[in-house]
């Protein structure tokens, strides 16, 4: 490639790069998932339009298991470890027993109405069976949902790519359908030994950069992303399954504690983006838009089986032995959305020389697009309707910090979001573990040093200054504040991500904290019983209280004992 023809690559890259950011806004506004856009961009690019000519599927599917091995990084990242652990068997169960339940059914399906052959019609099942990560972590986290639903949809999206691809390269054998013992073995083995390539290139990650300090804070992104990049190829060189292994190295390395986190974050949702505008718009250029139609009926004949029949069986034989109500199951099967996952498996059997296969790129894509168009916008109807919103939970904190090496320190920054309980609440109030301190809050684009009665606004910006041992306690602090208001800990809020899953909003009329009539907060000690050490009104340590060791301490009026002089509300004086 000579200079000027980098030239023009880049600049058509640089303009398809810019199209698909300013295709992400457009889609927001109308509602639609932005995959579709996308897609229809590499349409406007190929070959019947602009002219632009990419048919290579080996090509197509090197480059999208690379974009997707990204995509699966980033989703681990921004996973929290504490929503997950309780997800861990009915998010398997879905991604292993239901996805074999799918594939059956949906292969039934297209043999009987469609009267494909059963290698291709396995190959089909197989293909549509894995929900996509970028479109399920797109559209849910938009979307108040308890922790507990969003994370069970999260992480079976992550987790069931893993056995697909695996099923898809079976089915594309050229010795025909094995027997379901080989089948078996080689899932269990793929997704065992990726987990633990997976695992041990997070921990191992993990441990090298709590040893190392590195020079620059641009180099922890990398870094981090570098191991799930890692994690990825070593499972791979090991014929194990490579998805596995990224998303599960993406899972540790962003629950652990390390510097400049955030950051992290916010560099791999760009890579997550990247990867994603690339592929969908590298999908677009691979098919061809003027055999699209003649794979419309069969794409809603099998669209129809997936969705009515074998999403909702499967979900159900999934989540048989747990307790999950019948409202959150029926969102999960519609919230099931296919993407980018499907059409580059379709590309497994082109590669591999299957008869029939093209034809199955054809209708796996408009099957794609049709029911993404109709599942996504759907979505916050449905959840609405099934009633598994909870539209009063507060905003979420973000919490970023940086390395005080010499005092072996740490400097949280934090800013107050819309709709954050933090709002309101005294800096005194907050009671951080010592030696936690806010040194400074940024507000207005001014900056000062924050005095005990000194009260946090939306959008205000805290450094605070806390040493290492004491930094985890000081987040949790925050993020309960941040959802349950001063007196969190009385409501048994302690700063755990998985706590609030289920929590309500205070009723109307009631200011935060404060109790329904004839309601025990929960948190508070019964009569006889002794608080905790340092925990003033059981929200923290504050100025006079008394250790709990061996002394339950002084009794204490209730904090919500108000007296009224005018018509302000003032605390009663033995609270």
């Amino acid at each position: 490639m000579t200079l000027p023809e980098l030239y023009v690559v880049l600049l058509a890259g640089g303009l398809v790069l810019l199209a698909g950011i300013a295709a992400v806004r457009t889609a927001s506004r109308l509602g639609l998932p932005s995959l579709l856009l996308f897609l229809g961009l590499g349409m406007v690019i190929g070959e019947d339009v602009l002219g632009v000519r990419f048919d290579d599927a080996q090509l197509a599917q090197t480059l999208g298991t690379c974009a997707l091995a990204l995509i699966l990084v980033e989703g681990g990242l921004s996973t929290r470890w504490t929503d997950l652990r309780t997800l861990l068997a009915p998010s398997a169960m879905l991604a292993t027993l239901g996805v074999a339940v799918s594939v059956l059914v949906t292969a039934t399906g297209a043999h009987l109405l469609l009267g494909l052959d059963w290698q291709l019609a396995l190959l089909l099942g197989a293909i549509v069976s894995s929900t996509d990560a970028a479109a399920v972590f797109a559209v849910l986290r938009t979307l108040p949902l308890p922790r507990r639903l969003a994370g069970m949809v999260e992480a079976e999206s992550g987790f069931n790519d893993a056995p697909t691809v695996i099923l898809v390269l079976v089915f594309s054998s050229a010795a025909g359908v094995p027997d379901f013992a080989v089948i078996g073995g080689q899932v269990v083995y793929q997704i065992a030994a990726g987990a633990a390539v997976g695992l041990l290139a997070g921990w191992g990650g993990v441990a090298a950069l709590r040893y190392v300090a590195l020079p620059a804070t641009g180099l922890y992104p990398l870094a981090t992303l570098g191991l799930g990049v890692i994690a990825f190829a070593a499972a791979g060189a090991l014929n194990a399954s490579g998805f596995m292994a990224a998303y599960l190295s993406g899972i540790v390395l962003g629950n652990a504690v390390l510097p400049h986190r955030a950051a992290t974050r916010s560099f791999a949702e760009g890579a997550g983006w990247l990867a994603q505008i690339g592929l969908f718009v590298m999908l677009g250029l691979l098919v061809d838009p003027s055999e699209l139609p003649a794979a419309l009926l069969p794409a809603l004949v099998v669209g129809l089986v997936l969705l009515l029949l074998a999403r909702p069986v499967s979900v159900l034989a999934g989540l048989l032995p747990f307790r999950v109500p019948w409202r959150h199951q029926v969102f999960i099967s519609w919230a099931g959305l296919r993407g980018a996952v499907p059409i580059v498996l379709a590309t497994f059997p082109i590669v591999a020389g299957v008869p029939g296969s093209g034809h199955l790129l054809n209708i796996v894509f408009v099957l794609v697009v049709v029911f993404t168009l109709i599942q996504g916008p759907a979505l916050p109807a449905l959840a609405r309707l099934l009633g598994v919103t909870q539209p009063g939970q507060a905003r979420e904190v973000d919490i970023e910090s940086a390395p005080l090496d010499v005092l072996d320190a740490e400097l949280l920054t934090l800013t107050v979001p819309a709709g954050s309980r933090l709002h309101g609440v005294e800096v005194g109030e907050l009671r951080l573990p010592a030696p936690a301190a806010i040194s400074l809050v940024i507000r207005d684009r001014a900056t000062f040093v924050p005095a005990p009665e000194t009260r946090l606004r939306e959008g205000d910006e805290l450094l605070i200054v806390t040493t290492a041992a004491c930094r985890e306690a000081a987040e949790r602090r925050l993020r309960a504040v941040g959802r349950r208001g001063r007196l969190a800990r009385w409501h048994g809020e302690h700063g755990d991500p998985a706590d609030p899953a289920e929590a309500l909003a205070p009723p109307p009329g009631h200011p935060p904290g404060h109790p329904r009539a004839g309601e025990r907060l929960r948190g508070r000690p019964r009569a006889g019983e002794r608080a905790c050490a340092g925990d003033r009104l059981g929200d923290g340590p504050g100025a006079g209280d008394r250790a709990c060791a061996g002394d339950p301490g002084p009794r204490r009026s209730p904090p919500w004992a108000l007296t009224r002089t005018g018509s302000s509300p003032v605390r009663d004086p033995s609270g």
